[in-house]
């Protein structure tokens, strides 16, 4: 899968015309029972365990103690939770720091106010034996999504020399790479390799994040008007989020599990708990910054280091202001930090 589809650029013009096109599906819902503020949330994907925490703060009743009347709203291929939120139709979007890096390049009023992720799930993949460095891989055809090639294969260019001829579509589809010994391919730690391994096949798995590329995933962005007019509910909603992933993780998770299996059934207990056993070990949630500020973590330095190698890679102008992409005053607050 490639989480990738929606970091696409949204400017005031794409908005309109996406609106006007109707090219906005109508979201699956999962809501918090309970009165309260209503929050709306758009994800990224079908319902899955790399959204287990916001499921299980609806699940758990974390969103109804904090007062919010609590909207999860399922993502997909033909759903883009920004234009949503854009026309005011949801409060919360999921995406990452590109998305963050896109609305200040665009000068658009809204910002990332969250990171649930510390690190970018984007991984590539070969066969065990095969190809078991980066250095092995450069010269060599990879499967890459369309939306992947204005992210994470620019720092694959400028760290090991990749080029764009190496370049093959990836259609999401495991068959090519499983038919083939020599072939590379895109995928997610929590997915594709899981897949692959079902399939009978020995991946080789390269998690980008350890390899140094620090993109935020999995965020909260919002409008600026609502962080600056109702900051009160903003907070309650991103520390009830917070809540909520340390419940799924570390805690029963199968109230979150029941209501993503209800809203994506093709999501079984051994793809779930494959997830989550990866999430953990590779610290995708509580690693990094959120060892000490807590999960949701984010830092100026990081921000400002990803978006200046973002520019030195080509994809933005050299004037570009990373703080215009994001706020930290709702997260570093060690709320649920665990000793």
């Amino acid at each position: 899968m490639d989480r990738n589809v929606t970091r696409t650029r949204i400017t005031r013009r794409t908005l309109v015309a996406g609106l006007a096109a109707g090219a906005v599906a109508a979201p699956a819902i999962v809501r918090a029972q309970g009165r309260g503020e209503r929050a709306a949330y758009m994800t990224n994907w079908r319902a899955q365990a790399e959204h287990g925490g916001f499921y299980q703060a609806v699940a758990t009743g974390i969103y109804s103690r904090f007062g919010i009347d609590a909207e999860i709203r399922m993502g997909g291929p033909q759903i883009n939770g920004q234009p949503l939120m854009m026309a005011g139709r949801i409060d919360f979007n999921m995406a990452g720091s590109f998305s963050g890096l896109n609305f200040a390049k665009e000068k658009l009023p809204f910002h990332t106010i969250a990171s649930l992720f510390q690190k970018d799930p984007q991984v590539l993949i070969s066969h065990a034996g095969v190809h078991d460095t980066m250095e092995q891989m450069k010269g060599k055809p990879i499967l890459i999504g369309a939306g992947s090639r204005t992210t994470f294969w620019p720092f694959l260019r400028r760290k090991y020399g990749f080029t764009d001829d190496q370049i093959r579509p990836y259609t999401f589809n495991m068959a090519p790479f499983l038919a083939d010994r020599n072939a590379i391919q895109q995928g997610f730690l929590t997915s594709e390799p899981f897949v692959i391994e079902r399939a009978g096949a020995k991946p080789k798995v390269f998690l980008l994040a350890d390899l140094g590329y620090d993109n935020y995933q999995t965020t909260i962005e919002a409008p600026r008007k609502l962080t600056d007019e109702r900051p009160d509910f903003v907070q309650k909603f991103v520390d009830a989020s917070i809540l909520g992933w340390y419940s799924y993780l570390f805690e029963d998770p199968t109230p979150g599990n029941l209501l993503i299996k209800r809203d994506n059934p093709d999501m079984d207990d051994e793809k779930i708990a494959n997830s989550i056993k990866l999430m953990k070990e590779f610290g995708i949630v509580d690693g990094g910054d959120a060892k000490t500020l807590g999960i949701g973590a984010m830092s100026d330095e990081r921000w400002q280091r990803f978006g200046q190698s973002m520019i030195e890679a080509g994809l933005y102008e050299a004037n570009l202001d990373i703080k215009q992409a994001y706020t930290t005053r709702f997260v570093n607050k060690r709320v649920g930090l665990r000793a």
